[in-house]
């Protein structure tokens, strides 16, 4: 019996060196749960950093895993030559040229209907829809994909500009603006790790009108991502009205605009289904059980926050960097909102995996979408 613990705590360490218990391992359980869902309803991805092999990898990641297909933009022999120097496979994966699409005569028909467009010579027109952005949001807007997914390539805004000048905003949002899924490797916080932050990358000074906007658009983002009813922290240094500041005040009226916004989408008996909203609250009364007991025991968001709305972009951009790389965070985004169709604008330093997994999120995004948002039948109205 003396040696029976000993062999057994042998056999313990050797099973803990042989798994990883890190995040990677829970990525499975959320990321797993939007596969689940797309491969019912497979979609269309157009990817207009087509040359870049992180995104040509990611187009091969999205098929097969049976969650529909991506489109490669560019030139289609360049496209090839890199697949085939990085062994990856093209089978089932579209590649198409801008500048030589057929589609082009048709988007520059479309395009000179608009008002930004229409002193401009046709060279000029078609130069600016040959680039691979330009191109990407007028598949989009036109419905010959489901959503888009750029930016690993190019510098902030490249992507963000042509996605407001082509695409047709929300009716009821107000501002154009940006979210992020952050999958923390504790289950203790959100809905099983899983948090919305925003806006991490857009507005950087919103106005309490802007808030409003993002807090319900990211409650929705949250809806249809997750599948559970959004709880909704607008963040601040005081928890209602602990402490007297204009930054306080500012956070209380744009949830109690959000909850006003949120009662006209959802009518009169739907606010409770549809989201709940609270502020102003401190983040860790947002998020722990315990503290949100002492400080606001009769909210239905403190203390199970699963979407965090920031006072601005300084705040919002440097707690997801900070979630990410000191509490080992996934996080996903940027999650573009407020536009009739999904889409996403990445950073640089993105990998295929994430890449693959935001072009899910958007696709999971793309299902729903006509139910929530109808859009107009002429193919270029309401457009910027």
């Amino acid at each position: 019996m003396p040696e029976v613990a000993p062999r057994a705590w042998r056999l313990w360490n050797i099973l803990v060196s042989w798994t990883d218990f890190s995040h990677p391992l829970r990525e499975m359980s959320f990321l797993q749960s939007v596969y689940a869902k797309l491969r019912r309803h497979p979609k269309r991805i157009v990817f207009p950093d087509g040359n870049d092999p992180r995104v040509i990898r990611a187009a091969r990641m999205f098929h097969d895993r049976g969650l529909g297909v991506g489109i490669l933009l560019g030139k289609q022999p360049e496209i090839l030559s890199i697949a085939s120097a990085n062994n990856i496979s093209m089978e089932h994966i579209a590649v198409i040229d801008p500048e030589t699409s057929s589609e082009m005569p048709r988007f520059l028909k479309l395009a000179g209907t608009l008002e930004r467009y229409r002193g401009m010579s046709l060279g000029d027109l078609r130069n600016s829809l040959s680039v691979p952005n330009y191109f990407a949001a007028m598949m989009l807007q036109n419905g010959q994909v489901d959503g888009l997914v750029g930016g690993v390539s190019s510098y902030s805004g490249s992507l963000f500009r042509p996605l407001l000048q082509l695409i047709k905003p929300l009716p009821h949002a107000s501002v154009v603006s940006s979210a992020m899924v952050v999958e923390l490797p504790k289950q203790d916080f959100g809905d099983e790790g899983v948090l919305f932050f925003a806006d991490c990358g857009v507005v950087p000074e919103p106005t309490v009108d802007q808030l409003a906007s993002i807090g319900v658009q990211t409650g929705l983002l949250a809806r249809q991502v997750f599948g559970k009813r959004p709880r909704i922290a607008f963040l601040s240094f005081s928890t209602h009205g602990s402490s007297s500041h204009p930054a306080v005040s500012k956070m209380a009226a744009a949830a109690a605009l959000a909850k006003q916004l949120a009662l006209k989408i959802s009518g009169p008996n739907g606010l409770n289904d549809l989201m709940e909203i609270d502020g102003e609250l401190q983040a860790d009364t947002a998020i722990v059980p315990a503290i949100a007991q002492i400080k606001s025991s009769e909210s239905m968001v403190a203390g199970k926050a699963n979407v965090l709305i920031f006072p601005d972009l300084n705040s919002g951009n440097i707690a997801a960097k900070l979630v990410q790389h000191l509490a080992g965070a996934r996080v996903y985004g940027q999650i573009i909102q407020g536009l009739t169709r999904p889409a996403a604008e990445l950073s640089r330093g993105t990998h295929s995996e994430d890449i693959a997994a935001v072009a899910a999120i958007i696709g999971l995004q793309a299902i729903e979408y006509r139910k929530l948002y109808p859009l107009s039948d002429d193919p270029m109205g309401g457009a910027m």
